[in-house]
């Protein structure tokens, strides 16, 4: 099975040890670490609000998006070198556009198959070893954190790029890996407090009496494609970050 609209994806054992061939800020994207971003290069969303309302015929409306963030101009610099040499020296095609609307759907699309414990239907979209550890989070998860681990493609409000790397190991064989940062809102009904860096907005569909409440969550999912010749020309998800569901 691919990746929704990321042209399949490629399985990389996680018993590799991949050497970084450009200056790192002090990122590590491997699953045998518990990797952060560091603060200086976290989008600062302030706000981010769609409200909604119903016209009479029952359909509703876009009326207003709205993200505040700073970002930060050496991370910006630094990702778009790495996007020159990606097209230079491995796929002179690849555009972070069309890449970034494919990651959504591909979050969207493995976000709603964990919120299932659909684990089985997570191969050959997600790594092996990765599958099983979140398997084993999402079994203690109670049932209000697994619904909002499922992120619909319509509720994702702000998307960007986090690190961007280029490895080589030890057999010349060549990896990229893109980690893209997502923000979406959910109707799951969380504890209060309960999730630290969570956003509470109302959201009114239809009558203001009766408004909906949804929580503004983050997720980090990383990309990883092979691209040594005559290796497929696909992706797969190295890393699954879910607020302080999944960490």
């Amino acid at each position: 099975m691919a990746l929704p609209m990321l042209r399949g994806c490629c399985r990389v054992p996680s018993t590799f040890s991949f050497t970084r061939l450009f200056l790192s800020d002090g990122i590590v994207l491997n699953r045998s670490n518990k990797a952060r971003l560091p603060s200086s290069c976290r989008a600062a969303v302030a706000a981010a609000v769609r409200p909604y309302s119903s016209d009479p015929g029952g359909q509703k409306q876009h009326i207003k998006t709205r993200v505040l963030g700073i970002p930060n101009p050496f991370m910006v610099f630094r990702t778009k070198i790495y996007f020159f040499l990606i097209r230079a020296y491995f796929d002179k095609e690849f555009s972070i556009e069309e890449f970034t609307e494919g990651a959504k759907q591909a979050f969207s699309h493995v976000s709603g198959l964990l919120s299932q414990c659909k684990f089985e239907a997570l191969e050959g979209l997600v790594a092996e070893d990765l599958i099983a550890k979140l398997e084993e989070k999402c079994n203690l998860m109670p049932s209000s954190h697994k619904e909002a681990l499922s992120a619909d493609v319509d509720e994702i409000m702000y998307t960007t790029t986090g690190d961007v790397g280029i490895y080589y190991d030890d057999n010349g064989r060549k990896f990229v890996s893109i980690l893209m940062r997502f923000w979406y809102l959910t109707s799951a009904r969380l504890p209060e407090g309960g999730l630290k860096g969570t956003r509470v907005f109302q959201v009114s569909f239809g009558s203001e009496q009766k408004p909906e409440t949804k929580t503004l969550l983050a997720a980090n999912y990383e990309f990883q494609r092979e691209f040594t010749q005559g290796v497929a020309p696909d992706w797969t998800i190295t890393r699954i970050e879910h607020s302080r569901l999944l960490d």
